[in-house]
C-alpha cells in the first residue's frame, strides 16, 4: 500500500490521516473521550453516598483523567511523540521517514501543531477564543448519541448503585 499514513497489524488497519482532523467533539476539547470522566467521577461519588472513600475513589479517577490529558498535551508540547497509538516499530518509523525524506516526524509534528492551534484542553475554550465556531460545534454535535448514551448511562448507573446498596448492607 503506497499510503504511508495507513498502518496495519494482524489485518487491522488504522488510518492516521484522520487523527488530527478537527471535527465533532474535538471542536469542544481535544480530549473528548477522557475529560467526561471528570463530571462522571464527581457525580458518582455524590450518588453512591458521598462518604470520604467514595470521594477518594471517584474523585481520584476524575483527577487521574485530568492529569492524563495534561500529560498527553505536555508530551506533544515537548515534541516527545504523538498522542495515540501508531502500530509501527521504531525501526520501521525511521525507515519510513528516510524513504519519504521527512525530518523526525515532521509531517506528524506539523499536524499536531495545527490540531493544537485549532483545539483546546479546556472544554469550549477554543469556541470562546474564536478558534472554533459555536454554530459549527452545534451542527456537528452528536445529539442523538448524547441522548441515547445519557439514558443508557442513567439506567446502567442506577442498576449498579442499586446492586452496591444491596450488597453493602
Amino acid at each position: 500500500d503506497d499510503d504511508n499514513t495507513i498502518t496495519s497489524i494482524a489485518g487491522i488497519r488504522r488510518d492516521d490521516t484522520r487523527k488530527f482532523t478537527t471535527r465533532g467533539l474535538t471542536r469542544i476539547t481535544r480530549h473528548p473521550l477522557i475529560l467526561p470522566v471528570v463530571p462522571w467521577g464527581f457525580a458518582t461519588a455524590y450518588l453512591v453516598g458521598g462518604r470520604p472513600c467514595d470521594w477518594i475513589l471517584f474523585g481520584g479517577l476524575s483527577c487521574y483523567a485530568v492529569v492524563g490529558c495534561f500529560a498527553q498535551d505536555l508530551r506533544v508540547s515537548r515534541e516527545e511523540g504523538s498522542v495515540g497509538t501508531v502500530f509501527q516499530t521504531e525501526s520501521s518509523r525511521i525507515s519510513q521517514q528516510q524513504t519519504l525524506g521527512l525530518n523526525e516526524g515532521g509531517e506528524e509534528r506539523e499536524g499536531l501543531r495545527l490540531f493544537f492551534d485549532e483545539t483546546s484542553f479546556i472544554p469550549f475554550k477554543a469556541v470562546v477564543d474564536g478558534r472554533q465556531s459555536l454554530e459549527v460545534v452545534l451542527k456537528e454535535f452528536p445529539w442523538i448519541q448524547l441522548l441515547v448514551g445519557t439514558m443508557a448511562g442513567v439506567v446502567i448507573e442506577e442498576r449498579i448503585l442499586q446492586l452496591l446498596r444491596e450488597y453493602s448492607v
